[in-house]
């Protein structure tokens, strides 16, 4: 039993909630209402969300817990202390929600719409819920330990808590993104062993720990890293190579203690951490610098091969080195 834990509810707005709702979107409400496909997965998404709330909700009151619930994942910082987070939605639910989460309380993610979301971070899903929350508070459940980044803009943080990637790119998806790429590893003889620079031009750089490595650094070429690995990895999207040239640092890694540095050349450019949401801009001249966070962030029940059952979750993962 959880005997009054205090447990954080992080509950995502489905699109139909933010939508008809809330904005009561007259074109929204025309699609569902023709049964335009580009809308189809809208109303069953939300009604299987809803139910998977009220189930969370239940388990909790069930279990003796003492829930809060908070229906917008993206604000800054929680307000006091728990023993434990939850979101209830998708991946892209629990990778905001880690933005307010520290190295001192673990996460746990349920799919609240399993059969319209994949739902990698999360170990539970509709269905489940009592059953994983369970384990999750009696401490039973997998613990993972992922590693973040930090990123800096001219010497100044914007983020210490960067689990999927960044993207350094130009305000136009249309435009080249010119830069100055910098790759220092820890260690070495001389600094020729751990220094490597190069001028680029591309569609712009993934860079992102290996939490990320399943998403955007794979789909442009970038390998699938250990749950536990504390490298970043770097993919250079559609570089430009002249004829007979080639791009010496196209794709990489930073081990732990090393840093990355872009030198950026171009007058307007943006920084997008964690997806669409969380976004800077950079002009002629700006530096952005990138490195293994030291907050990282603890996670419930996640395996590579069960994400959304507790399944062989309940062993426990040593922190990454």
């Amino acid at each position: 039993m959880a005997n009054g834990k205090r447990v954080m509810v992080l509950v995502k707005r489905s699109a139909y909630t933010k939508y008809v709702e809330q904005d009561h979107d007259a074109r929204v409400e025309h699609l569902i209402a023709s049964g335009d496909p580009t809308v189809s997965r809208m109303v069953p998404g939300h009604r299987d969300h809803e139910e998977t709330v009220d189930e969370v909700r239940e388990a909790l009151a069930e279990l003796g817990a003492d829930a809060c619930f908070d229906d917008n994942p993206r604000t800054p910082k929680l307000a006091g202390h728990f023993d434990l987070v939850v979101t209830v939605g998708g991946d892209g639910t629990l990778l905001a929600a880690s933005h307010r989460v520290g190295t001192e309380t673990p996460i746990l993610g349920v799919n609240s719409a399993p059969n319209h979301s994949v739902g990698f971070f999360c170990a539970a899903k509709k269905g489940t819920a009592k059953e994983t929350l369970a384990a999750a508070l009696d401490g039973r459940l997998r613990r993972v330990s992922l590693t973040r980044m930090r990123v800096d803009l001219n010497d100044v943080c914007l983020h210490r808590r960067v689990l999927n990637e960044a993207l350094f790119c130009h305000a136009s998806p249309a435009a080249t993104t010119r830069y100055i790429l910098r790759v220092a590893q820890p260690g070495g003889a001389t600094a020729a062993d751990t220094v490597h620079e190069e001028e680029q031009k591309s569609s712009g750089i993934w860079i992102g720990p290996a939490a990320g490595s399943t998403a955007a650094q794979r789909s442009a070429g970038g390998r699938v890293l250990p749950l536990s690995s504390t490298r970043l990895q770097y993919v250079v999207r559609e570089p430009y190579v002249p004829y007979g040239d080639r791009m010496r640092l196209a794709l990489g890694f930073v081990e732990d203690g090393g840093m990355l540095t872009i030198r950026n050349k171009v007058k307007q450019a943006k920084i997008f951490l964690d997806g669409e949401h969380t976004m800077y801009e950079a002009t002629i001249g700006d530096v952005v610098t990138m490195r293994r966070s030291e907050e990282f962030l603890t996670v419930l029940g996640l395996t590579r091969n069960s994400p959304n059952g507790v399944g062989d979750a309940t062993k426990t993962a040593k922190r990454p080195r």
